[in-house]
């Protein structure tokens, strides 16, 4: 399991010689390209707005254009403001809604980022930049540079990774570089249950689709671009794009 680059984001390549790996660069402070304001706010329910109306009907709208600056964060914020809560997320993309369950009892850490980088609309505009379809089905979002090698800023240690490497479909998981400390804003979707490797820690998971899984095969279907070098790894076909990204906590 090795990154294609120091700084590129992987997803995890066991079965078939695919050699895959789900990287993120979660370990460079720089945060990606574009400009950098340090913001190291609380993560709270939060909800940003959607850039463009959401299509319906199982069609995809155009996606955006790449945002123009990307927020960079000084260090992930305190765990324990999402540490034994459950928050539900909704990520409007231009090809419809996918909403989540947040696992803040399992991965108080990944959870807490996630929600701050909501509310920093880190994501806004960010296209899904990798889908793989053989051995491994993944769809990796989460690098608002589109290079697959973006990042927040900071960097923070595995959490709740499957010890037999199983990933169920539905799974919502971190991608990150080869270190273990390498998590970061990127992160995964499995469409259909994948086997990853354990060795060096395996992969967080810190949440579940509820909705939308309908979204995920359409794009699996449609498969990767024909222009990339590997026809089973690449961007996918058919672009699909985060427009923003909404949070609330869940009351008991």
């Amino acid at each position: 399991m090795l990154p294609r680059t120091r700084t590129r984001s992987v997803a995890v390549g066991a079965a078939v010689a695919l050699a895959l790996a789900l990287a993120a660069c979660g370990s460079e402070t720089s945060g990606g390209a574009g400009s950098s304001p340090t913001a190291d706010a609380t993560p709270s329910a939060a909800s940003t707005t959607t850039s463009a109306a959401s299509p319906s009907g199982g069609a995809c709208s155009a996606p955006p254009q790449l945002p123009g600056s990307v927020p960079s964060f000084s260090a992930p914020p305190d765990k324990a403001t999402a540490a034994g809560k459950t928050f539900e997320a909704t990520i409007h993309t231009n090809c419809g809604d996918i909403t989540l369950e947040l696992d803040g009892a399992k991965a108080p850490q990944t959870v807490a980022s996630f929600v701050q980088l909501a509310q920093k609309a880190y994501w806004k505009d960010s296209p899904c930049h990798r889908l793989t379809t053989a051995g491994l089905h993944v769809l990796q979002c989460g690098d608002p540079t589109g290079t697959g090698s973006g990042g927040p800023g900071y960097g923070y240690g595995i959490e709740n990774a499957p010890v037999d490497g199983n990933y169920p479909a539905g799974t919502l998981a971190m991608a990150r570089g080869q270190l273990p400390d390498t998590n970061g804003g990127q992160f995964f979707f499995v469409y259909d249950t994948t086997a990853l490797p354990t060795d060096g820690g395996g992969y967080s998971i810190f949440g579940r689709v509820t909705s939308g899984m309908d979204i995920l095969a359409r794009i699996a279907k449609a498969g990767v671009e024909s222009t990339s070098a590997n026809p089973y790894d690449g961007p996918p076909a058919q672009p699909i794009s985060i427009l923003s990204v909404a949070v609330t906590e869940k009351k008991a």
